[in-house]
């Protein structure tokens, strides 16, 4: 077999990295998308490259579900009206944290501040911050949505893979000018997303991504995230 030509950079050339960090640099979590439709050639470009994704003894565990207009649309009006009726989302396949304590919580109140400031939500404005949630079920208006599968009987692992493969396929997503948002609130549908895309009992949901092109004129996409300094997430062990 041969194998097809690949990049890699030697350590007297940065380009390659300085390309990764400015990608990496550039993504951020999207909440509001203008309705354009991104061609889906480049939709299968971005999948194609988030196709060399690792994974455990390379099982590649990820399916993808990828809606176009104006299935989008009426997926949205579906998970709209399910959400109201419902009130709460089910629980999700994958089990959700079992609270954020500490550092974590402190970044997840950043991050959620941050949107509410963004956006013009009061702190107790309950009202406000429910219309800024009920956003997720919208898919924040974008024309496409994609919901990320695993087998069940992968367990942590499948899931793991699959969550490397939606970093890799976000910054794909970004190298070809394409926005993303990773989604754990439509993860807690799952059970109305098994009946709507007939996914089969065996594979786990892990997650959605709605995706487009950025509205950079929306206030939601306005702010940025703060990443820890490297001594807050690395130790070093030398001697």
């Amino acid at each position: 077999m041969q194998l097809s030509k690949t990049l890699t950079a030697s350590p007297s050339d940065t380009r390659a990295a300085e390309t990764l960090a400015e990608l990496l640099a550039g993504r951020f979590s999207c909440r509001a998308f203008r309705p354009d439709p991104v061609p889906t050639a480049t939709i299968e470009r971005m999948l194609t490259m988030a196709q060399r994704s690792a994974s455990w003894c390379n099982s590649q565990p990820w399916q993808v579900i990828v809606t176009e207009p104006p299935a989008t649309d009426r997926f949205r009006a579906a998970l709209l009206e399910h959400v109201g009726a419902t009130g709460q989302p089910e629980q999700p396949d994958l089990p959700y944290p079992l609270g954020y304590f500490g550092v974590y919580r402190d970044r997840r109140r950043e991050c959620g501040w941050q949107l509410y400031d963004s956006v013009g939500v009061k702190p107790g404005d309950r009202a406000a911050s429910a219309v800024q949630a009920r956003e997720n079920f919208r898919l924040f208006g974008a024309p496409h949505v994609m919901i990320i599968t695993s087998e069940r009987d992968l367990g942590v692992y499948g899931a793991v893979d699959c969550g490397l493969y939606v970093g890799n396929l976000m910054l794909a997503a970004q190298s070809l000018g394409i926005a993303t948002i990773a989604q754990a609130a439509l993860a807690r549908c799952s059970p109305f997303l098994h009946s709507y895309f007939d996914i089969p009992d065996s594979r786990s949901v892990v997650c959605g991504i709605s995706f487009g092109y950025a509205d950079h004129t929306h206030p939601a996409n306005g702010f940025r995230t703060r990443r820890a300094d490297l001594a807050e997430a690395v130790t070093w062990v030398r001697d």
